[in-house]
């Protein structure tokens, strides 16, 4: 048995959701939109983090919110923003997530 204030209660715990709709400031194709999430991806543990938290965020962005909580859970993520834009790491490193990589914007053209 352990202390009873040492454990996370529910209120500590962030539930994911997919962040609300949004709008990119030029329309994008699904082509575009692919492409600019492949850069985020392949660009985004250069700049800081350790690269598994990058993999399971990359993991967790593209999954359903149920599967995406356990991705998080498991990889020891802590999440600021429920939406997934702002995590932290067990060391306290930031890691960052542009909406874009999280969900489509509301004015994506379908390619044809």
């Amino acid at each position: 048995m352990g202390c009873a204030g040492s454990s996370q209660t529910k209120a500590d715990v962030k539930n994911i959701r997919k962040p609300k709709p949004w709008k990119h400031p030029q329309p994008l194709t699904k082509t575009q939109l692919m492409q600019l999430r492949d850069e985020f991806w392949d660009t985004a543990p250069h700049y800081g983090g350790r690269k598994e938290i990058w993999d399971a965020l990359r993991a967790a962005a593209e999954a359903d919110v149920t599967l995406a909580q356990a991705i998080v859970d498991s990889a020891g993520v802590i999440v600021q923003n429920a939406d997934l834009t702002v995590c932290y790491d067990e060391r306290g490193a930031k890691y960052e997530l542009p909406k874009y990589v999280l969900s489509e914007p509301t004015n994506l053209i379908r390619d044809s």
